[in-house]
């Protein structure tokens, strides 16, 4: 490995930009989480709102964040974002956080979704093929080839910002378009008008499914509240990583322009396939035959309606396109943040290296490591709790220091301001905090961990600047 400190090359267009944005954001979510929505809210009308809703508040998070991104366009990202409106801890617990579960569990979840579908085709490849057990320890063929997909990725991605944009590009412009055909023959070969019927006769009756009485209950008041923000974990994991566009931003031609108009564009082109999608959905499914898909796997049931005894092939390649380009873009995008980690001396020192390709190879290798052990843990459907509430507690952190920005920064250059400001980012701010809130009375055990995660970086911070001192001290 050639090293040095040569900084980034901006090669990134605004189109190449827009795709990281969409093609992060759309992995295997989508085909899935309506399952657990539809049990959280039962009915069609508060299906489609969930979606709209964390459309809505993603939206109004990326028009906030182009502000943040026009005053400091370099790599990193949100990390540079909470240094520089906070101090160094705020950034640190971040990246920490960003470390040890936001990006890589996101990676690690997004590659066994990949090996699942994967199964469909060549079944030796499913996490029911055990290859071996230590104790208690199972691995199955599903994690070992998700391992092996964050590998390959991580190895192309090392060898220059190109290698990944490219694959980055034509296989998000392929899932998109193959979204929007399942979309269309969706309504054209599948509509059924007496399930839509029926599904809108009575769309906003919430009513929750509880298994240990197997009924569905009726939901009202405050209650209400708490099964939107527990419904909205699935759709807020779906909607994730539209910011890993700011971590590269020193890549980016322009970045001042054309990272906020990316923002933009890739959250928009997003939030309506997703919302079309779910009508879809509600336009071939019956409201009990999207909550009790097999599997959760809402996508496969609505192809067969569509396709027939071939839908299940159909949407798995979808599938299978849709998580090996997001996690490419995923994994292009989260090392740049250890390495303005590691710029700080609050990382792995090698991280802060540059190859020859000018890429941080150290940091894309250490992110592969830590990715590849939440595979093994078999834990990554549960860490979906965690991520969303750690996710979503620090966008809305990182929206507070636009205000913040505002009065210490008055006269710095702002290419771009937050769009409807202040009134749009504090109902971002509002709509997170109660998430965040409902999160943690409703599902205090992952969130519980995932706010514990988070402060265990304080520790580990105040560690690494202890080592600082005493190497400055010792020259």
């Amino acid at each position: 490995m050639t090293e040095q400190t040569a900084s980034f090359k901006p090669t990134l267009g605004l189109f190449d930009s827009t795709m990281i944005v969409a093609g992060s954001m759309i992995g295997s979510g989508i085909f899935i989480v309506s399952a657990d929505i539809a049990r959280n809210v039962g009915s069609a009308g508060w299906l489609i709102a969930v979606w709209v809703i964390t459309g809505l508040m993603t939206l109004m998070a990326a028009l906030s964040y182009s502000e943040l991104s026009a005053m400091f366009p370099k790599a990193g990202g949100q990390y540079v974002y909470l240094k520089e409106a906070f101090n160094p801890l705020a950034g640190f617990l971040y990246g920490w956080s960003f470390f040890a579960v936001i990006q890589t569990a996101t990676i690690a979840a997004v590659g066994v979704a990949f090996s699942k579908f994967a199964a469909y085709i060549i079944p030796a490849l499913s996490e029911n093929n055990i290859l071996f057990s230590i104790g208690s320890f199972n691995v199955s063929a599903a994690q070992i080839v998700a391992i092996l997909m964050i590998t390959l990725l991580t190895f192309i991605n090392s060898k220059g910002i190109k290698n990944g944009t490219i694959i980055q590009t034509v296989f998000t412009t392929t899932k998109i378009l193959s979204l929007f055909g399942l979309i269309v023959f969706g309504f054209v070969l599948a509509f059924n008008s007496e399930i839509w019927n029926a599904n809108w006769a009575d769309a906003f009756s919430m009513k929750a499914w509880k298994a240990d009485s197997t009924s569905w209950t009726e939901v009202i008041g405050t209650g209400m509240v708490g099964a939107i923000a527990a419904a909205m974990v699935g759709s807020i994991f779906s909607s994730d990583a539209w910011n890993n566009v700011t971590f590269i931003a020193g890549e980016v031609k322009n970045p001042k322009r054309n990272i906020g108009l990316a923002l933009f564009l890739g959250t928009l082109i997003v939030t309506l396939i997703y919302v079309a999608t779910n009508l879809m959905y509600v336009s071939v499914l019956p409201i009990d035959g999207i909550a009790f898909a097999e599997n959760d796997r809402i996508g496969v049931v609505a192809s067969q309606q569509i396709f027939g005894d071939s839908g299940t092939i159909v949407i798995a390649v979808m599938i299978m396109i849709s998580t090996f380009g997001c996690n490419n873009g995923l994994i292009l995008a989260g090392a740049r943040v250890y390495n303005a980690m590691a710029i700080d001396k609050l990382f792995f020192k090698k991280a802060a290296l540059l190859n020859k390709h000018a890429v941080p190879e150290y940091a894309l290798w250490a992110q592969c490591i830590m990715a590849s052990i939440l595979c093994l843990s078999g834990k990554y459907g549960d860490l979906l709790d965690m991520i969303a509430f750690v996710v979503v507690l620090f966008y809305a952190v990182t929206i507070i220091g636009i205000f913040k920005l505002r009065r210490t920064m008055p006269d710095a250059e702002r290419p771009y301001k937050a769009f409807g400001y202040p009134l749009m980012p504090a109902v971002y701010i509002i709509m997170a905090l109660t998430f965040c809130v409902f999160l943690l009375l409703f599902k205090p055990f992952y969130t519980g961990i995932g706010l514990g995660i988070v402060l265990s970086g304080i520790p580990i911070y105040y560690l690494a600047i202890s080592n600082q001192k005493k190497e400055i001290k010792h020259g």
